[in-house]
């Protein structure tokens, strides 16, 4: 082939395939349109212009929810290295992302036990009814499942109780009629929003022999061999309880529920109420966060109140970028208020606080360390801390007037004379001794003689 052939073959070969040799073919048009998050309007506030010195200190360290994040929530809550809220439980606060979703989340309710549970944190229950009975529907309070075999059981003998291996459902209200025991299907119902409309969804059904029991707002379901799998499907399924607490108080019916950031309310948020263990006055079940670091100073609290208090709960949805308006954030009038340790030198209003916020992580619960438990009530707490010391029964916790001879103020002191770590102990980075001023004040408090008001 000669060299003209071989150019005019390759050239029609390049034609036919769209254009003249090296010559990309033309792009598609296929229409495509993202679905991306809509990004909240980036805000700038003025500067603050008093001289409190806590004020101005954070208005340097949090500028904005993004140093907010990264310098506070990171470090407390939700960083790496094995602290709690990354990726491992609700809620997540590992992300910026994560953390500005959590502004009006709800609150935490997995609690693997009841009593954990703060009932503004409980939400309106599933519902529950004989499909082949005619009565309204009635909220679920809180089921139990006993695992093992239901017994042989006879309306005229042997009864269930609460202890009986089964599906037990304790209900809002009592069941119409006088029946005790009924073969009929048991059907959970639950609502939802779509398209703005509540609608109701009939979840699960399960028929078997269903007991009345107590005050007819007991039910026990008989769990026989081939419908064992059946049931425990359903208990995993996620049943909504309405009374998850088991306090006979239906928290959604009662009060509004929490967010865990709530607009404009910080006093109403419940991640600030679990660094403070209280909601206005009201105790928060559960430990004292953060539970592996030491707790927000003055100027950590103050930036998250600001914070909070700065969003505009119409406006969402928020950045992260904004500014923190400390101007006129209330809480910049008296910082100090914010303090989680207290103030002074008095058992309830500084030294309890002290040892709960730095040391209830470890002692605290159903398991404390060294069986001393700091969440107890404060006189419960000041009853233990004049008792000997697990490690040293000779030596009392503390001894009124003499703090040399305290066992806990040796821990925290650092003093020689007590073996092991000085207290309390960051897991993540090792010894995290208590502020001065702390320390003083808790010496203090013991000199004169450690009393409890």
């Amino acid at each position: 082939m000669t060299r003209s052939l071989l150019l005019a073959v390759l050239g029609a070969a390049s034609l036919a395939c769209g254009g003249p040799l090296g010559t990309p073919e033309p792009t598609g048009t296929i229409p495509f349109e993202p679905e991306r998050p809509t990004p909240g309007g980036v805000t700038r506030t003025p500067a603050y212009t008093g001289s409190d010195t806590d004020v101005l200190a954070a208005q340097r360290t949090y500028a904005t929810g993004l140093d907010l994040h990264r310098k506070l929530v990171l470090r407390t809550c939700g960083g790496t290295n094995g602290v709690c809220h990354n990726q491992k439980e609700y809620p997540d606060l590992h992300t910026a992302g994560t953390f500005l979703a959590a502004i009006g989340a709800p609150c935490n309710v997995q609690s693997g036990n009841p009593t954990g549970v703060y009932d503004r944190c409980e939400r309106l229950g599933d519902r529950f009814r004989f499909m082949e009975k005619e009565f309204r529907e009635i909220e679920i309070g809180y089921f139990d499942l006993v695992r093992g075999e239901t017994p042989k059981l006879d309306p005229k003998g042997a009864r269930p109780d609460a202890a009986t291996p089964g599906l037990h459902l304790y209900l809002h209200d009592p069941v119409p009629g006088a029946e005790e025991r009924m073969w009929v299907t048991g059907t959970f119902i639950r609502s939802f929003i779509e398209g703005g409309e509540v609608r109701t969804l009939p979840f699960t059904s399960y028929q078997t022999n269903w007991w009345v029991l107590e005050d007819r707002r007991h039910l026990f379901a008989e769990v026989n061999e081939g419908q064992r799998d059946t049931v425990e499907g359903l208990a995993a399924s996620g049943i909504v309880q309405g009374d998850q607490n088991r306090n006979g108080v239906y928290g959604a019916r009662t009060a509004t529920p929490v967010p865990l950031l709530n607009p404009g309310r910080p006093e109403e948020s419940y991640l600030v109420a679990r660094l403070r263990g209280t909601m206005k006055g009201e105790p928060i079940p559960g430990t004292r966060m953060p539970l592996a670091n030491q707790p927000p100073s003055v100027q950590d609290m103050l930036a998250l109140m600001c914070f909070i208090q700065g969003l505009d709960p119409k406006a969402g949805p928020w950045s992260l970028e904004s500014s923190i308006d400390y101007e006129n954030c209330t809480y910049s009038k008296d910082p100090k208020a914010l303090s989680l340790a207290g103030a002074g030198a008095s058992w309830k209003g500084r030294v309890l606080p002290i040892l709960q916020s730095n040391c209830g992580g470890c002692h605290g619960g159903d398991n404390p360390q060294g069986g001393l438990n700091l969440l107890g009530t404060a006189d419960e707490v000041h009853a233990r801390l004049l008792k000997p010391s697990a490690q040293r029964p000779t030596q009392p916790l503390i001894q009124p007037g003499k703090p040399q001879e305290s066992y806990l103020w040796l821990k925290l002191s650092g003093d020689g004379s007590v073996l092991g770590a000085r207290m309390p102990i960051n897991p993540l980075n090792g010894n995290a001794a208590l502020p001065e001023d702390q320390l003083n004040d808790i010496q203090e408090w013991i000199l004169f003689d450690a009393p409890k008001d």
